[in-house]
C-alpha cells in the first residue's frame, strides 16, 4: 500500500471518528415530580423539558396520532399528549350526539372569538362502528393546551395539551415524570395541570451522568373528575 493511500485512509478514518464525536452527547435522567397544594401527588400533569441542546431527540418520540373517545358522557383520555402537528381522532361511542368546542385552556369559557375547533359527531349506532372525525394540531402557540367542551352536555370536560418540544410527558398517578437519555446540561422544566389556572413558573435544572429529580408544586387542590379514566 503506498503512503499516498495510507494518508487518504487515516484522514477518513479521522475524520468520522470526529464526526462521531461531535454528534454524540452525554446523557442524564431527570425526574419531576408533580405535586397539589397540599403535597400531594398530581397525576395527569404535563411536564416539558426543553434541553440548552436541542440537537438530541428523545428515543421514544411522541405520539404524532392519537384517539379520544366520548364515552359515558365523557372525554377519554381526560387528557392527551401530543407533539405539534399531530393528527386527533374524535370518535362518538355513545348512542346519543356529541358536540365538540375548542378553546385555549384556561379562557374559562367557549365563544367566537376564542374558538379553535368546531365538530359535531353523530350518536353510535348499535352494531355498526363508530363514525371517526380527525383533526391537525399544527399550531402550538395556539392550540397548546386545549380546552374540549360539549355543547349539548356541559359537564363534559376534556384537553389536548400540543408540545413544541419533544421531551414531555404526562405523569403518572404517582405524580412523577421521568426522562431518559436528556442530554447533558442545563434545561427548562415547564408544567401545565388543567385546573392550575395560573401558570407555575418555570424552573432550571442540571442534567448530567448522576441521575436528578426536580419537584414542581401547583397553588391548587385539583378537582376530582367524576367517572375520570386515565
Amino acid at each position: 500500500m503506498n503512503k499516498t493511500l495510507t494518508k487518504t485512509m487515516t484522514k477518513t478514518v479521522l475524520a468520522t471518528a470526529l464526526s462521531l464525536l461531535c454528534g454524540w452527547a452525554a446523557a442524564g435522567t431527570l425526574t419531576v415530580a408533580v405535586v397539589d397544594k397540599e403535597g400531594k401527588p398530581v397525576i395527569d400533569a404535563v411536564v416539558v423539558i426543553t434541553p440548552a441542546n436541542k440537537s438530541v431527540l428523545p428515543k421514544k418520540p411522541l405520539t404524532a396520532q392519537v384517539t379520544i373517545a366520548q364515552e359515558k358522557m365523557q372525554f377519554i383520555p381526560a387528557v392527551s399528549l401530543v407533539p405539534v402537528g399531530a393528527k386527533v381522532q374524535f370518535i362518538n361511542n355513545d348512542p346519543w350526539d356529541h358536540h365538540v368546542r375548542s378553546s385555549p385552556a384556561g379562557m374559562g369559557q367557549f365563544n367566537a372569538t376564542n374558538a379553535g375547533f368546531e365538530l359535531r359527531l353523530e350518536g353510535k349506532t348499535e352494531g355498526k362502528p363508530s363514525k371517526p372525525t380527525d383533526i391537525t394540531l399544527d399550531k402550538a402557540g395556539v392550540v397548546g393546551a386545549t380546552l374540549m367542551g360539549c355543547f349539548i352536555h356541559g359537564s363534559m370536560r376534556g384537553y389536548v395539551y400540543a408540545s413544541e418540544s419533544p421531551w414531555a410527558a404526562k405523569t403518572g398517578p404517582d405524580g412523577l415524570a421521568t426522562f431518559e437519555d436528556l442530554p447533558e446540561g442545563p434545561a427548562q422544566i415547564k408544567v401545565w395541570q388543567a385546573d392550575q389556572l395560573i401558570d407555575v413558573p418555570q424552573q432550571q435544572a442540571s442534567v448530567s451522568a448522576t441521575p436528578a429529580k426536580n419537584t414542581v408544586q401547583l397553588s391548587v387542590v385539583p378537582r376530582r373528575r367524576r367517572g375520570t379514566v386515565y
